[in-house]
């Protein structure tokens, strides 16, 4: 199977295959809740590369500009040191599930920091600490955030 590529990365193999097998899909308030307790804003899956990708583009707008700095999102390759949570990495990142209602700005991204084949899915958090987002995981890989949800390919 060919590997879908968006912004340079890789998406991974068990999330280039759901869409073709209809798996990948929202699966429910509930289940996200149970498995993010501390997200507080629904969020719509992207269930296409299409959608992946037009979505991921948004990151560029805020990362660098100091005005969005609540977002903590910023580009690696213009770091002296490398970026690490609670910032995220938006050369290193897709975004996978994105606010229901608009103007929430939270997203679910794979972060590729970690691994280039199965990167760990990261989650903004804007509870924990109102004033400045912070990036969490949700889960170490793509395959657990799969497995955790049921979904697989």
């Amino acid at each position: 199977m060919e590997l879908s590529t968006i912004r340079g990365l890789a998406l991974p193999a068990q999330l280039s295959s759901l869409p073709a097998t209809g798996r990948f899909h929202h699966p429910g308030d509930a289940e996200l809740r149970r498995l993010i307790p501390w997200f507080e804003s629904p969020l719509d899956f992207l269930t296409t590369t299409g959608q992946i990708e037009s979505e991921s583009g948004s990151l560029d707008f805020f990362a660098g500009d100091p005005t969005y700095a609540f977002f903590r999102e910023a580009r690696g390759s213009r770091r002296e040191t490398p970026v690490e949570l609670p910032w995220l990495d938006v050369e290193q990142a897709l975004l996978i599930a994105v606010n229901r209602i608009p103007g929430d700005d939270v997203a679910l991204a794979l972060d590729y920091r970690t691994d280039a084949s199965d990167p760990r899915v990261v989650g903004s958090d804007f509870w924990s600490d109102p004033p400045r987002c912070a990036w969490r995981t949700v889960a170490p890989s793509f395959s657990a955030f799969a497995a955790a949800l049921a979904l697989s390919g």
